[in-house]
């Protein structure tokens, strides 16, 4: 297994991908680096090529872990840094070494047909998305204190999850019935007017960025509940994005969702399509026809921070950010002896308002 470690030319600390910055940071040394800086001071040698596959250059350390890999195998490799033996699911992409925190993107599981093609970096800092939590939870009356507890919070993950990204230009055709409908008085009678047209659209519809999950795992919820990014903001993959964060490979191939992508193409070129017949009281579609003209499909990830937490009857309870918007979602946990407190005590106040407002009256 190819471990791939960024390293700093000032200091050789570890690199990560600061999200304020949109460039490499130095924890040690507090350097800031472009991708282009690291290109310019180290291109990678072949090697590096090889084990990074997209061409993405820099200041690496390269190494070999003890075990191969075998597809639908967890799989062992060496940390770069102290030498320990990590463990990781079949699906992970980039993680931190849990001895010695040390970065690493594991290049084998993002090389070949698995490279993405595109990226949406973080721009939420963990900072940032640590007090979102808070902000969030705080409003919640009947969450836990453990929730708020310290280690909770600084335990917030930035993960990147997979997708797949279909944009699609159609030329289809539309056909349909419309009515127009008008109703008057004259004295005591009153008419009404229907009149009945027939409608046709043809013309190109485009589709851009119309997304689907390539993860098979249960926790893509925390990934879905975030939706929609701005694809304005993606960019060319690179590996150094994903230094200092999580990243999940996609274990759901293209073919497996083309069918469903397709359905939605030719459901949001109808409605497109519908969009533009105006003038009328009613429309009714009586069929269509869109043939795709130019189709592509790219693969890539979206960054995401997440927080889980198992409660006392042992359900996972969930928070998510979208890691460039910073829209949040989640499922949390109730603290039933605090909800039924407050119900005795609104009990209580109400019972002790009736026998107040009792006895005055009497």
């Amino acid at each position: 297994m190819a471990v791939i470690s960024f390293k700093c030319p000032n200091c050789d600390g570890e690199l990560i991908f600061d999200p304020s910055s949109q460039k490499y940071k130095c924890e040690y040394c507090n350097s800031l680096f472009s991708q282009e800086e690291l290109d310019a001071m180290q291109p990678a040698t072949e090697g590096e090529k090889n084990a990074q596959t997209d061409g993405s250059q820099g200041t690496q350390q390269d190494t070999k872990g003890n075990a191969a890999e075998n597809e639908g195998e967890a799989v062992c490799y060496t940390c770069p840094s102290c030498g320990a033996e990590i463990m990781t699911d079949q699906t992970t992409a980039a993680t931190f070494c849990y001895y010695c925190h040390n970065p690493v993107v594991l290049g084998k599981r993002l090389s070949g047909n698995y490279l993405p093609n595109r990226v949406i970096p973080f721009e939420i800092t963990k900072e940032a998305a640590q007090k979102g939590f808070l902000d969030y939870v705080g409003k919640k009356k009947f969450v836990p204190k453990a929730f708020f507890d310290k280690k909770q919070i600084e335990s917030i993950t930035g993960v990147y999850f997979p997708y797949w990204l279909y944009d699609v230009e159609l030329e289809g055709n539309m056909d349909g019935s419309a009515r127009n409908i008008r109703v008057w008085r004259a004295g005591d009678i009153e008419y009404t007017e229907t009149k009945h047209y027939s409608v046709r659209r043809e013309g190109d519809v485009t589709l851009r960025n119309l997304t689907e999950n390539a993860l098979m795992k249960a926790n893509v919820k925390l990934a879905s509940g975030v939706m929609p990014y701005r694809f304005e903001g993606m960019k060319e993959f690179h590996m150094g994005y994903l230094s200092g964060f999580l990243a999940e490979r996609r274990d759901i191939e293209q073919k497996a969702v083309q069918a469903k992508m397709q359905q939605e193409m030719r459901e949001s070129a109808q409605k497109l399509m519908r969009e533009t017949i105006t003038g009328y009281n009613s429309v009714s579609v009586n069929n269509t026809f869109f043939r795709p003209k130019r189709e592509n499909w790219s693969y890539v990830l979206f960054p995401v921070w997440t927080i889980t937490y198992k409660g006392r009857n042992g359900k996972i309870y969930y928070y998510s950010m979208n890691g460039q918007t910073g829209k949040v979602c989640g499922e949390l946990p109730i603290d039933r002896a605090k909800l039924a407190m407050t119900s005795i005590i609104t009990s209580l106040v109400v019972l002790a308002a009736g026998l107040l407002g009792g006895y005055f009256i009497w």
